[in-house]
């Protein structure tokens, strides 16, 4: 998929996590009781409030990791990862169902870029 469409969904992706990330320094508390579910709540260890902003400064880590477009694997992992924990803590609803259109692309673009051959042949040796 290295032509032109990795390269758009490879940006696409990257201007999608700096600027959720954006919006979340704007109003971390908002967007943490808006999306966070209530029984997330209580296997929190730190505040919501410090959460979100550690939510938003990893999202746009990973954007611009994406955009730099250097081990675009470990970006892409990391962003799916993370966007699996926002599946589990804030539900699927009208709202969300967005995170599984943008799992799909960063899984697509880790699954492009992740050499499972080289992998194999390090985890044997």
């Amino acid at each position: 998929m290295k032509n032109v469409s990795f390269h758009v969904l490879r940006v696409g992706m990257a201007i999608t996590f700096i600027w959720i990330g954006v919006l979340i320094l704007e109003d971390p508390e908002g967007w943490g009781m808006g999306f966070v579910q209530p029984w997330a709540l209580n296997f929190l260890i730190f505040p919501l409030k410090t959460i979100m902003l550690a939510a938003a400064i990893f999202d746009i880590l990973v954007g611009i990791w994406l955009l730099i477009g250097r081990f675009v694997w470990l970006a892409a992992l990391l962003g799916s990862a993370h966007l699996v924990a926002v599946l589990i803590v804030s539900g699927i609803n009208a709202i969300t169902v967005r995170d599984i259109g943008l799992l799909a692309g960063v899984l697509a673009l880790f699954f492009d870029t992740f050499s499972f051959t080289a992998f194999r042949s390090k985890i044997n040796k």
